[in-house]
């Protein structure tokens, strides 16, 4: 045997594949085809985590309303009284191109 051979270390991320937001919007039927998959992805914006993006699981179910979502989230606590009381209120819809633009004002890319 001849020569030395170095120490090689290999890692891997178990918890997803890590992908800055360009990259998947660039790229996001890829992606999707991914998670589909049952890949998990680790969205980043300037080094930090901000999303994680994996397959959805049977729990999303029944869970059709918005109010019910956002229970679901936690972001808010089931009422006392029965009943969806954002029931009727309309969906607020973007125009084209708004979402991109606050990304790319929030970038300072704007």
């Amino acid at each position: 045997m001849g020569g030395a051979v170095g120490s090689v270390a290999i890692c891997s991320y178990n918890e997803g594949m890590e992908i800055g937001i360009r990259e998947l919007k660039d790229n996001l039927s890829r992606y999707v085809r991914q998670m589909e998959a049952g890949e998990q992805i680790v969205v980043t914006a300037h080094g930090r985590v901000v999303a994680e993006l994996v397959r959805p699981t049977g729990e999303r179910q029944g869970r059709n309303t918005q109010f019910e979502r956002l229970i679901a989230s936690g972001v808010i606590t089931a009422p006392v009284e029965d009943g969806d009381p954002l029931e009727g209120c309309p969906e607020i819809r973007l125009s084209p191109g708004t979402a991109a633009a606050l990304i790319d004002s929030d970038r300072g890319e704007a």
